[in-house]
């Protein structure tokens, strides 16, 4: 298979972890005869200093004329800290996923047998753990009208949803749950919130279409809790974007590690895969970032094109890492830690 992948290594550790993704991909693109062709573009901080937007025209034509996006990480300190900023890394992603059309962001979460005992909850609460988010991308809060009024006193952010946008994230929600335990969880605020009463009442009416799944309806208060205390109750999960933001960065945590953990992002045309993590500034240019979220997001990439065994073999690279202790600093536990790129050479050489 020929495949044109855009290539956004973005800001931070972004350009050190997907260099070994690359790595990786290479490494089974040689294995099974595939040519990937490398399409670098700027996105993030990088592209603000660059040419002064985070997410150019140029960026943009590169990620709509290939197949794929693989993505490293964006911010940087200097925009969190300066709340006045016009311009921002992170208006960059959401312009990518509006424009891209990627409205669904696809979350996985599962444990590693040889890192039960790293994660900060009892390993009988979290042993067998797999469930997957399915969060809203490109509706709600985030891209509903915002500004100040009262001379900057008073601030307003609009949660806004369509029927058809929670249709179209819901059936992904349902067609996934087919393929694994055919059990969904709605996520909602529908005690309080408008959109979410929408959101329930959409996903009720779709039901019937799929009468083996089994829905459950949940407030988002209620999931955060029990999250913590039984992650193995869940399978699929599907809610809004902002409820969604939250939720996956508590479930990312139960494997022992914000490293370890892959997403995509998907739309009618093309997919985008990157890490969960950020861009962790404070480790730019040491050597020490994880790089097996970014690994693990080629692995869904190759997924997602039908490329199975492919996926397959990238985890299992991973899994023997961890199992032989090949890990970064985050992971060592007193051990040997090694580098990113020594993790990289490691699992390029594994497959």
């Amino acid at each position: 298979m020929k495949l044109n992948i855009a290539l956004l290594a973005g800001d931070g550790i972004g350009p050190e972890v997907i260099d070994q993704a690359v790595k990786v991909s290479d490494a089974i693109a040689e294995k099974f005869g595939h040519e990937i062709t490398w399409k670098p573009a700027l996105t993030g901080a990088a592209a603000i200093d660059a040419v002064g937007e985070p997410y150019p025209d140029e960026t943009h034509e590169i990620c709509k004329n290939s197949d794929a996006v693989l993505f490293g990480a964006i911010g940087h300190p200097r925009f969190d800290n300066d709340p006045s900023a016009k311009v921002r890394p992170e208006q960059g992603l959401l312009k990518m996923r509006k424009a891209l059309g990627l409205f669904a962001n696809v979350r996985p979460t599962f444990t590693f047998p040889s890192l039960l005992d790293k994660s900060p909850l009892k390993r009988e609460r979290i042993e067998g753990t797999d469930l997957v988010f399915l969060r809203e991308l490109t509706g709600g809060i985030y891209f509903g009208e915002k500004g100040r009024r009262d001379g900057g006193e008073t601030a307003f952010d609009n949660c806004v949803y369509t029927r058809a946008e929670v249709q179209r994230l819901a059936k992904k929600g349902f067609e996934l749950a087919m393929t694994r335990s055919k059990r969904l969880c709605c996520v909602d605020k529908a005690n309080v919130l408008e959109t979410s009463r929408l959101w329930r009442e959409t996903v009720q009416a779709m039901e019937k279409d799929y009468p083996e799944v089994e829905v459950s309806y949940e407030f988002v208060d209620a999931v955060a809790m029990r999250l913590v205390q039984w992650p193995n109750s869940y399978d699929v999960l599907i809610t809004e974007n902002l409820f969604g933001d939250i939720l996956t960065d508590e479930a990312s945590v139960i494997s022992g590690s914000m490293g370890l953990m892959p997403s995509a992002s998907l739309g009618s045309d093309i997919g985008l895969f990157e890490p969960i993590h950020g861009s962790y500034p404070q480790a730019t240019g040491l050597n020490i970032a994880n790089p097996m979220a970014t690994v693990l997001s080629a692995a869904m990439m190759f997924e997602n094109f039908g490329l199975q065994e492919e996926g397959k073999i990238i985890r299992e690279a991973v899994n023997s890492a961890l199992e032989k202790g090949i890990v970064t600093e985050d992971l060592a536990d007193g051990g040997k830690a090694y580098g990113t790129k020594e993790v990289g050479d490691w699992l390029a050489s594994n497959i």
